[in-house]
């Protein structure tokens, strides 16, 4: 009998909101993160759907989630002026646990402590799904991009450089 994989927080939320969804597992070698790039071709899945999650913030107590294609960065300038900010920066990795409730490399915009505002890259827009994190290293949680916007309240938006 296969193992049964653990239900992270995301996976959780995305079930009972009755989300269609399916789930990608990987080993990372240490148990660290490992990056975007790398985790498509272990899930065996085109780049292109395969996306990071990134905060931001904007100051004290202001913080903006990003969700961009794996093989892109993240343009603060066009992110901060569709959030209405001024100016924003990562946050530190130091803080992630604390405000997120995850980890480097298994932040997913699903689930967090908080609800915060949350922007989709608008090359998602054209997908049939799109492949986040599920809420753990190694683990990734396939779904369609209008259903991750219902989840986190989301609006798309240009945030890479082309």
């Amino acid at each position: 009998m296969a193992k049964k994989a653990a239900k992270t927080n995301a996976i959780r939320l995305v079930e009972q909101q009755k989300i269609p969804y399916e789930v990608y597992e990987y080993t990372s070698e240490d148990g660290s993160a490992v990056d975007g790039v790398t985790v498509a071709a272990k899930i065996g899945q085109p780049i292109e759907h395969v996306y990071k999650t990134l905060i931001a913030t904007a100051g004290k107590g202001i913080y903006y989630v990003f969700v961009i294609p794996v093989a892109k960065e993240l343009d603060l300038k066009a992110a901060a002026k569709l959030a209405g900010a001024k100016k924003i920066d990562m946050i530190a990795v130091k803080d992630l646990l604390g405000l997120t409730g995850y980890v480097r490399g298994g932040c997913s915009p699903v689930g967090m402590k908080k609800l915060f505002p949350t922007f989709i890259d608008e090359s998602a827009q054209s997908l049939e799904y799109i492949i986040v994190s599920a809420g753990k290293i190694g683990m990734q949680i396939q779904l369609a991009p209008e259903s991750l916007i219902q989840m986190t309240k989301a609006k798309y938006g240009l945030l890479t450089a082309n």
